[in-house]
């Protein structure tokens, strides 16, 4: 019987823990800023302000393409593909040329989504759902 009890305890531990992955379905839409940090160098994090002014934000559409805004004009767009809690990006850059930008998601429910671009001048986003 104990050894039924703890079996039951793990299975219910192992299940609570799980988070729904992240697919291409949860990120559709358009995502608003509303905060940029520079972990590595806190000075040189997008105040409030600028955000309000700049209206920057990631658009996730059904045919796989991600479009990013900044003051209201489209700064950067490529493909991207899902990778476990990445986002695999790979921006156009004109003439044949791409980059590879990658994210890592360590937030995401229907309406806020956390997620850091990686390397040393990385970012940490939080955005909203329009």
């Amino acid at each position: 019987m104990k050894k039924y009890f703890i079996a039951i305890v793990i299975l219910l531990v192992f299940f609570s823990s799980c988070k729904p992955g992240l697919s291409p379905e949860r990120l559709y839409g358009r995502w608003n800023y509303t905060r940029i940090e520079k972990p590595a160098s806190p000075s040189d994090s997008v105040t409030r302000f600028d955000i309000a002014e700049q209206k920057p934000a990631i658009v996730f559409n059904k045919d796989n393409t991600l479009q990013i805004y900044w003051g209201g004009k489209l700064l950067s767009h490529g493909k991207f593909t899902i990778n476990s809690l990445d986002i695999k990006y790979k921006e156009d850059l004109g003439d044949g040329k791409t980059r590879d930008f990658p994210f890592s998601v360590t937030e995401l429910t229907d309406k806020k989504i956390i997620f850091e671009t990686l390397g040393e001048d990385g970012s940490k986003v939080t955005a909203v759902r329009e």
